[in-house]
């Protein structure tokens, strides 16, 4: 290990210890400060922050997420930024109760117990820790989980289970013909008792506890993950805040988990949910529930959303068109909370 530096987060007066050797946002999470953040590499802006005081080495990131006049007018990236000196940075992005809530990061051994087919391009990965037996995180969190023969390379994927059962997970990962991981686990490679290895828990994308505004769920695809942990933990905690859960689909056979989403809905006596399919041709096959792209049946459905707890999770064509719905139906940026899924993530 290299020098060690403090790092003196402003407004929120939190300070951490990072070594030259790592990241700022990297010691972030290793001291359990959960820093917003997105795609961990330079290239989404989420972690942008301004240095106040100190100096950084920057590894390699897009000047899309980070311009040269930025960067030069003292602008940076803390999932890049290696500190030189000690530092003082003011944070742009942050939720304070998130912020201090963090889980410190784990690296975990685990034992794949099942896969198995959700739809025809979706599967559950299903695993059992093995050393250490348990993983703490939060409903919502996601973890990397390191690709077999890959060297470093990981892929990211959300929890679809809550944390009163840690000692399993389970994953829905959607299948890319050419997806280095998603590959593996549809052809075979990756099989029940193989032992695979991750890290975590990352991610924002976690209940605000003392928020007593309605929840507004928005997924589709694979991101029904970490807002089934969400739900799956309104339920075990007995929270009765009102929420609603619109799910879009192509097909019916593209649904899935709708009896378990249906039957929380008998318990949850507030939560209401709404799949949709997108192909029209779906009414001449029997549905009779929504239909049209999911934005626009919350666009319909929903009156006023203003004073919603938004979280969006799905493909990023969905995710990008939600966000700007609610933003134009008049939702803070500050309560609409998302999750994207990428085709280089799988």
């Amino acid at each position: 290990m290299g020098e060690k530096f403090t790092v003196r987060f402003e407004p929120v007066d939190i300070e951490i210890e990072v070594d030259e050797d790592e990241t700022v946002l990297h010691a972030a999470f290793r001291q359990g400060v959960m820093l917003m953040h997105g795609c961990k590499e330079g290239q989404c802006s989420s972690c942008k922050s301004f240095l106040l005081d100190g100096e950084v080495d920057l590894e390699r990131y897009s000047t899309f997420a980070l311009p040269d006049f930025e960067e030069a007018e003292g602008y940076t990236l803390l999932c890049r930024a290696h500190p030189m000196s000690d530092l003082e940075v003011e944070l742009l992005n942050f939720d304070e109760e998130i912020l201090r809530s963090g889980v410190a990061l784990q690296t975990a051994k685990v034992r794949v117990e099942a896969i198995e087919r959700l739809t025809h391009d979706i599967r559950l990965l299903r695993v059992a820790l093995v050393d250490p037996d348990r993983l703490t995180f939060q409903a919502g969190q996601y973890v990397d989980i390191r690709i077999p023969g890959g060297g470093e390379e990981h892929r990211s994927f959300s929890m679809a289970n809550t944390p009163a059962s840690a000692n399993e997970l389970e994953f829905m990962i959607k299948i890319y013909p050419d997806g280095h991981f998603s590959g593996l686990l549809d052809n075979g490679e990756i099989k029940a008792g193989d032992e695979l290895e991750l890290t975590g828990p990352y991610g924002v994308f976690t209940l605000r506890a003392t928020s007593t505004r309605r929840m507004l769920f928005i997924g589709g695809g694979a991101g029904m993950a970490p807002i089934l942990s969400l739900l799956r933990s309104l339920d075990e905690s007995g929270n009765g805040r009102p929420a609603v859960y619109y799910y879009g689909a192509r097909r019916p056979e593209d649904l899935f988990h709708v009896e378990e989403i249906e039957a929380l809905a008998e318990r949850l006596a507030n939560f209401r949910f709404v799949p949709a399919l997108s192909e029209t041709e779906a009414a001449e096959d029997g549905w009779t529930g929504e239909t049209g792209l999911i934005t626009d049946v919350v666009d319909r459905l929903e009156e006023d959303v203003s004073e919603v707890e938004a979280y969006v999770c799905g493909p990023p064509p969905m995710v990008e068109a939600a966000i700007a719905l609610l933003e134009r139906r008049g939702v803070p940026e500050s309560q609409i909370h998302f999750d994207k899924f990428t085709t280089t993530e799988q």
